[in-house]
């Protein structure tokens, strides 16, 4: 048995002893092979995960049905293809659809709009200008607009926008676009601050202000999009290592809360990455350990500094997912190397909770393994039943799945956190109201009522409402991830009902908390989050 093996299963041993007392977490199969490899992955509110790769791999193990077929005479690799690059998952009953791409997506970027369609823009050769739009229902296809960008836009981010606009920033360009178009959003802004740094996959959060925080490498600013101002320019993360693209950490704007306050407060995590000289190091043959620190800024305080923290785990190629709870999954990813075809080594098989509202210093845990390396081009992304869905691995420029250490990965898993194990089953909520697909208002005082178990005693204070936007997902970073814990009123115990409770909540106050469209609603009881329900705000 190889040593790192041997040592992985040591870990594995030692951790078991210490936390045997506790659920950690468990994984399942749900699809040995869905016949792609998901690089990009987004729930929509049709409980239908759309995954997809790039289209200039060769063929995909997954045929195109009715006898369709791609003929793409740009294609640098199959000009005529008649396998899928892209599929649609249904949670629900487990089954896989093959959808029809015909440009590139390859390193391209997306959200959803405010009617639920996800918007999927740029990507390379014949892609990199391309918008494509995928609306939720049962036999819906890609549909393209091959020159719908003002610019090429490979390893760009997106951002919906209060005005459900969607800012396209970045990819090997140093400026910005909207989409759709107006008549004052019809061009290219430039922005320095991407020339200074990086423009690939920069980490981009809507801060509670209404102004953007981007960062790259090690940098960040606040950023005005409507007047193309610099409002604010933080300092360099301290050790003044690189977490974006190709060194690529994770990056999360922290839950938001007391939403109704004249000040509130924002903070974004960034954990994992690489070192300045890990590329030329991997070129040589040398893969060097990743960072095994988490940079937190408190991005509102007129002062911010960053706060370091140690992961029990050094990560690249991480993801990092915000749970029902308010806490932060950490997975995927590996311990040397970086991003790039074959430039991954040692995958992290143990995803790592964080646990924001600890004291420093217990925030981290460490939970179940996974027994599949996903290492570059993999995705998670949350789903309504409190599950994680985890696909995709492919650190090869084609399908490689012989001779290689670490084969193109079709599979899905889905990650079941502590909070789903039967343990808690007595704790758990059913929402009884709103009904699923609400249409909710900005400021609304919502009536909310939900049951547990007959018999079960509720802690009534130690309830709270969670609105999570569903995210786009690829390289190692979720577009639009944002959670808001809602403000609630006194819990009481339905009249003539041993098991029914109601209370009132309070919706976000504008579209700068929470821009409009759907989102996974929940109901927390002592950590314990219902299934959730989608609901709509505009």
């Amino acid at each position: 048995m190889a040593l790192s093996h041997i040592l992985c299963f040591s870990f594995f041993l030692i951790l078991s002893s210490l936390t045997s007392v506790a659920p950690q977490g468990s994984w399942d199969l749900v699809q040995k092979s869905i016949g792609i490899s998901a690089m990009h992955m987004q729930l929509l509110n049709n409980d239908r995960a759309v995954v997809f790769d790039r289209t200039d791999t060769g063929a995909s193990n997954l045929s195109l049905p009715d006898g369709k077929c791609r003929n793409d005479s740009s294609d640098i690799t199959l000009k005529y293809d008649c396998t899928a690059h892209s599929a649609e998952y249904n949670v629900a009953n487990n089954s896989v659809r093959a959808l029809m791409l015909q440009t590139d997506t390859w390193c391209s970027s997306g959200a959803v709009s405010v009617n639920g369609t996800l918007i999927q823009t740029g990507g390379f050769n014949d892609g990199d200008r391309a918008v494509r739009l995928f609306q939720p229902c049962d036999t819906c296809d890609w549909k393209e607009i091959s020159d719908g960008l003002n610019q090429h836009r490979w390893y760009a981010t997106n951002q919906i926008l209060p005005n459900g606009q969607m800012i396209i920033i970045g990819g090997q360009e140093n400026n910005y676009e909207f989409y759709p178009k107006t008549a004052t959003t019809s061009t290219v802004f430039n922005l320095t601050f991407l020339e200074q740094t990086s423009n690939l996959y920069p980490f981009v959060h809507l801060n509670v202000d209404g102004n953007l925080f981007i960062f790259a490498y090690n940098e960040a600013i606040l950023f005005n999009y409507t007047s193309n101002t610099v409002v604010k320019t933080f300092p360099a993360v301290p050790d003044y290592q690189s977490r974006t693209y190709p060194f690529t950490g994770s990056s999360v704007l922290l839950p938001l809360k007391n939403l109704s306050q004249s000040s509130m407060q924002a903070e974004v995590l960034i954990c994992g990455g690489q070192t300045w000289d890990s590329s030329s190091e991997a070129n040589s043959g040398n893969f060097t350990e990743a960072l095994n620190t988490c940079a937190r800024i408190r991005i509102t305080d007129p002062n911010p500094q960053w706060t370091m923290e140690t992961m029990p785990l050094a990560r690249v190629m991480g993801d990092m997912i915000l749970l029902p709870t308010g806490e932060v999954l950490i997975i995927n990813g590996a311990s040397r190397g970086l991003a790039g075809w074959e430039m991954g080594r040692d995958p992290v098989f143990y995803p790592v909770l964080y646990q924001p509202n600890n004291q420093t210093g217990s925030r981290f845990q460490v939970l179940n393994p996974s027994t599949i390396p996903r290492m570059y081009h993999s995705t998670a992304v949350l789903l309504r039943d409190g599950r994680v869905l985890v696909g995709g691995s492919n650190p090869h420029q084609y399908y490689n799945f012989t001779g290689v250490l670490y084969p193109t990965e079709l599979s899905l898993e889905a990650f079941s956190p502590a909070y789903l194990h039967s343990t808690f089953s007595s704790l758990r909520p059913t929402i009884t109201a709103p009904a699923s697909y609400a249409k909710l208002t900005y400021g609304q005082r919502l009536a909310v009522r939900f049951s547990v178990s007959s018999g079960t005693k509720v802690n009534t204070t130690a309830v709270m409402v969670t609105m999570v936007a569903p995210s786009f997902n690829t390289h190692s970073f979720s577009h639009n991830q944002r959670l808001l814990m809602l403000n609630i009123g006194h819990v009481t115990l339905v009249k003539n009902s041993n098991s029914a409770y109601a209370f009132s909540a309070t919706t976000p106050i504008s579209a700068i908390l929470a821009p409009p469209g759907y989102y996974l609603f929940f109901v927390v009881h002592q950590n314990i989050p219902s299934e959730g329900i989608w609901v709509h705000i505009q």
